[in-house]
């Protein structure tokens, strides 16, 4: 396994650890090889996910064991934030918490593509059906036909007359092309529904990436794109930062003017960051009113600028509620922005990043602040 993909998984270590290393019979240090050092974090992220049902009561399920990991691996860590947040309340993390924290998750997306696969599948099982069927009558004729020749074959000059034989074998050919056209139209409706179907499937998986309120990538496909972006900078040797950035006072936005003109402030916040975006800046809606963005080639100091040219825009903006034409005030964000190279793997860059926002927030908002990693101390 490449260090790359050691490193994208979690797996890569920049000093040595407790998981770098293991104890020899005599009690000497042995370092640990790439893949012993994979296997001894992937039995810990598998016992940290048990642990967690567990302890929780929550049912072993699919749908369970996917947010489990996204919030243990760091992968979402608003979804981190808020069960750490319920358990230091000393609150129960029951099912129907964790139903109405993940609501948002694209659950109805995913079934909804579930659904055109299920019936791209019964399609194409009734093509298969209806080609089966075509073989077996193509193969029929074909026997019957050969048996007829035979026939004519085996007929003496002095037999019957010939012309009954040809009568009937002319007869059970029209017969057969009859049903060759029939067949011919189902094998032609079938290939059409199939590929109506896929290019049905096609827009749902893509919709089921796209954040219908703001039309940015939601965080299912900004995911993909930050895997996609860690191998290739790393093969490159080019710099890839991350940042998270979340609306200040959006609650009391949501309280003051409705949930319809929240909406509202979020596209104004999504358009303001698209502003920054293109071939080297990704963004996407992580998630209510957070934003995450990654800046391939940018080292964090310029990512930071960046982001904090948007954020100096939208503060200097005043907005105004269409509605009622009451003044929503100065709206702003908060943001946190980490070097991803700089952590053993992106869940935990995204984490240092979610971090650093909140130290944001806490230092009066309206501000951006750059993640430093904590250096480990090298393992005697």
């Amino acid at each position: 396994m490449s260090d790359s993909l050691l490193s994208w998984l979690g797996f890569r270590r920049q000093y040595a650890s407790s998981d770098d290393i293991d104890e020899a019979a005599d009690g000497t240090a042995v370092a640990l090889t790439p893949q012993e050092r994979g296997r001894n974090l992937r039995r810990r992220l598998i016992a940290a996910i048990g642990e967690f049902l567990v302890d929780h009561d929550l049912e072993i399920t699919p749908h369970n064991l996917a947010i489990a990991h996204s919030a243990v691996s760091g992968l979402n860590p608003r979804l981190k934030r808020r069960i750490a947040s319920q358990r230091a309340a000393g609150a129960t993390i029951t099912q129907d918490w964790l139903d109405r924290a993940t609501a948002s998750e694209g659950v109805e997306e995913d079934k909804a593509v579930e659904n055109l696969i299920k019936q791209l599948e019964d399609t194409i099982s009734q093509f298969k059906r209806t080609t089966q069927t075509a073989q077996t009558t193509t193969r029929e004729y074909g026997d019957a036909l050969a048996d007829h020749v035979d026939k004519l074959g085996a007929v003496p000059e002095t037999g019957p007359d010939t012309g009954d034989m040809i009568s009937e074998l002319a007869e059970y050919a029209r017969a057969m092309l009859k049903r060759s056209r029939r067949v011919e139209a189902e094998l032609r409706q079938s290939e059409e529904e199939a590929a109506s179907l896929r290019n049905t499937l096609d827009r749902a998986r893509r919709d089921a990436e796209i954040d219908f309120l703001t039309g940015l990538p939601n965080r299912r496909a900004f995911e993909a794109e930050l895997e996609r972006n860690f191998s290739e900078a790393s093969k490159a040797g080019e710099p890839l930062c991350i940042a998270f950035c979340d609306i200040d006072h959006f609650k009391a936005v949501n309280d003051t003017h409705g949930h319809d003109a929240g909406d509202r402030v979020i596209c104004v916040v999504a358009k303001t960051l698209s502003e920054i975006s293109g071939d080297k800046c990704h963004i996407a809606r992580h998630g209510g009113e957070e934003f995450v963005l990654l800046f391939r080639g940018s080292h964090q100091q310029v990512a930071l600028e960046t982001l904090d040219g948007a954020r100096t825009a939208l503060a200097a903006r005043r907005l105004v509620n269409r509605r009622t034409k009451l003044p929503f005030g100065q709206i702003t964000f908060s943001g946190g922005v980490a070097d991803v190279f700089a952590y053993d793997s992106p869940s935990e860059a995204l984490a240092a990043a979610d971090e650093a926002l909140y130290r944001a927030k806490e230092g009066g908002r309206n501000r951006i602040e750059i993640a430093v990693p904590q250096l480990r101390a090298a393992a005697a």
